[in-house]
């Protein structure tokens, strides 16, 4: 597992970040809370409004689906009461997926959308934690690949997600709770308690390292997990932009 990020890498923007998982990149813009339109105003609480765009071409049903589960995910993370009557939009570009990305054309549609959803997720908890938005948790997230033989994959190359039994996407908040399940596939309820399992660990334990100023990576050498890199990056972020205190000292 590769992870790559970087915080605020656009400057016109209330929050932004960039997220690489396994060849699939994504850029994230946050922009909030700002005000709403009359129609789309909610008395209580924000209006989460989420975009993504493809790598290429015009934005079809992927993308709406796609709009639909991150933007139900986010509603439940963001701390929406804060911002009444105001909206919080999040855009999300897709800039790049693995190479031989023409087998996946083969695969259902489904099972497309479910190698994008990880960093999608990622990409937009970085970008709201840069833009000072209110969250009630963390979100982690991660793939999972049942092989035909029922051996489990975190890495599945094209080839293999286009082979295998089913596809898992999981994602958990820092307290452990399941907050995302999508599936596509085969599978019985065995399988299903082995990938949430191998999930949680992808996710929730060990440590990682960092390598830079503004931005961190991780490989499964150093035995890292998604929400190790989601605090290293961010710790590594306000750590830069607080050395101005030392210098002062």
């Amino acid at each position: 597992m590769v992870l790559e990020g970087t915080l605020l890498p656009l400057r016109r923007a209330d929050g932004s970040a960039s997220f690489s998982r396994n060849g699939c990149s994504v850029l994230a813009a946050v922009n909030g809370p700002v005000e709403v339109q009359r129609r789309d105003e909610l008395p209580e609480e924000a209006a989460i409004d989420v975009i993504v765009r493809p790598a290429a071409g015009v934005g079809g049903v992927r993308e709406r689906h796609l709009e639909t589960i991150i933007q139900r995910t986010l509603r439940h993370v963001i701390l929406v009461v804060s911002h009444p009557r105001k909206l919080i939009q999040i855009t999300l570009q897709i800039t790049g997926t693995p190479e031989n990305d023409s087998i996946l054309e083969k695969a259902t549609q489904a099972s497309s959308n479910l190698q994008i959803l990880p960093p999608l997720l990622e990409a937009s908890i970085l970008a709201l934690l840069s833009a000072s938005i209110p969250l009630t948790t963390l979100i982690t997230s991660t793939l999972v690949v049942v092989d035909s033989d029922g051996s489990l994959n975190h890495n599945p190359s094209p080839e293999e997600m286009s082979a295998a039994t089913s596809l898992h996407v999981v994602a958990f908040s820092s307290q452990g709770r399941l907050l995302v399940a999508e599936s596509e596939g085969s599978f019985d309820m065995d399988t299903w308690e082995r990938v949430t399992e191998e999930a949680s660990r992808q996710c929730r334990d060990s440590t990682g390292t960092e390598d830079g100023k503004d931005d961190v990576s991780m490989d499964s050498g150093s035995d890292a997990t998604v929400e190790n890199f989601v605090r290293a990056l961010v710790g590594n972020k306000i750590a830069t932009d607080q050395q101005w205190k030392e210098v002062l000292r």
